[in-house]
């Protein structure tokens, strides 16, 4: 029988860029579903509409990326209006059936509650957990936080379905969500293993004998400060001539750390090309000797899974991260572990990894076929699937 019509609303990355929102959508595409996404205009994609490989894409304007609470206000404000109009757009064109929201914020119920009304069934995604990220950003609790904390609960009571990045996650959505066990899925972001196939380009290298790399987003959670402070150990401090740094990607802290790095005179040993593509993000990781993830530690990083750590593990590359306990659900022995925040000792550990390169290849070998057998993305559409199942089988919308 012919699949519902499905939006999905995600407000902090516009798609394809947001590859977990991306992949997930092409997953459902597969399986027959009807498909309609609406995000940002941002970061390249302004289009307000257009489709792309089958996937219905509407986009809104949104303001600035929040660094204050007055900021807050206005990105969010800006985005439920965008979102809105285009839920509702979205609804007379294609008769939706479910929407599936994506955090964060915990503000998208206020989107999707009113078409319950009409037998719409709603499934939470759960990206980031959010009442500890704005702990992690304004480092403080108070009324905010709990208005924070509050909005997530009503999230989980609008939700039928909800779908967590991994176990500590689903936890967190039974205990502090209320959800039943049953209606929660793990769903975790994986990189998908087709395709990946890339030549290695050693120019990345800039003539040196190591290149040492990073990929991802260069928020307040994201601790890219650490791994500039890290470069400068060992370029200044040990005197390593030899490493170079690529850090990919770009964020709300991607000008201070570019001011940061050349301030260390780093500019030399430390590339920022900010946004790559996909053909040069796949080389980069081809090439590379050791993959970076220097979120620190603290209690929104715990209950993270980090796109980077399973990405270097796709291409069989050795890591090094801060001890963090969904990092190392991930990769175990795949990566070696800094139990303290400190560029410094993560500077060690780059260094002596460099140096010991069977350690660099057991490790990329461990994490390649974590990949292939436990952590890929097949696994994760079957969950996916199963959920969307759950929150369509109480009512018989498909036909």
């Amino acid at each position: 029988m012919p699949k519902p019509a499905v939006l999905i609303i995600v407000e902090n990355l516009p798609v394809p860029l947001d590859r977990r929102v991306w992949q997930e959508s092409c997953a459902l595409r597969d399986a027959g579903y009807e498909v309609v996404v609406i995000c940002p205009q941002m970061r390249g994609y302004t289009k307000p509409e257009e489709k792309l490989e089958g996937i219905q894409i509407y986009r809104h304007w949104i303001s600035e990326d929040a660094k204050g609470l007055l900021a807050f206000f206005r990105e969010y404000a800006s985005a439920l209006c965008g979102e809105t109009r285009l839920a509702w757009k979205s609804w007379r064109r294609h008769r939706l059936k479910v929407i599936h929201i994506c955090n964060p914020p915990d503000l998208l119920f206020l989107v999707a509650w009113p078409f319950k009304l009409f037998g719409v069934r709603v499934i939470y995604d759960v990206h980031d957990v959010c009442p500890e990220l704005f702990e992690l950003k304004f480092g403080r609790r108070g009324f905010f936080y709990w208005a924070v904390r509050w909005a997530e609960r009503l999230t989980y009571a609008c939700a039928d379905v909800v779908l967590a990045t991994n176990e500590s996650v689903r936890t967190v959505a039974i205990r502090r969500g209320g959800k039943a066990p049953e209606k929660v899925f793990v769903v975790r972001s994986a990189p998908k293993i087709q395709g990946l196939d890339r030549p290695a380009d050693p120019q990345l290298r800039k003539g040196r004998r190591y290149l040492v790399g990073y990929v991802g987003v260069m928020g307040a959670a994201d601790g890219v400060n650490y791994l500039i402070e890290a470069a400068h150990h060992l370029v200044h401090g040990l005197g390593r001539q030899d490493v170079q740094f690529l850090v990919m990607g770009t964020g709300p802290e991607y000008t201070g750390v570019v001011q940061q790095r050349d301030r260390l005179g780093l500019a030399e040993f430390l590339d920022m090309p900010g946004t790559v593509s996909n053909d040069f993000l796949f080389t980069a990781l081809r090439t590379m000797d050791l993959g970076v993830s220097c979120d620190p530690r603290n209690a929104f990083n715990e209950l993270c899974t980090m796109n980077k750590v399973l990405e270097y593990m796709a291409f069989g590359k050795a890591q090094i991260m801060f001890d963090l306990k969904e990092g190392r659900a991930s990769a175990g022995e795949a990566a070696w572990y800094v139990p303290e925040n400190s560029g410094a000792a993560l500077a060690e550990g780059i260094g002596k990894l460099l140096d010991d390169e069977a350690a660099r290849e057991r490790m990329g070998q461990v994490g390649a076929e974590r990949i292939r057998t436990r952590l890929n993305w097949e696994n994760s559409v079957e969950q996916l699937l199963q959920a969307y199942q759950a929150a369509t089988e109480s009512e018989q919308i498909n036909r």
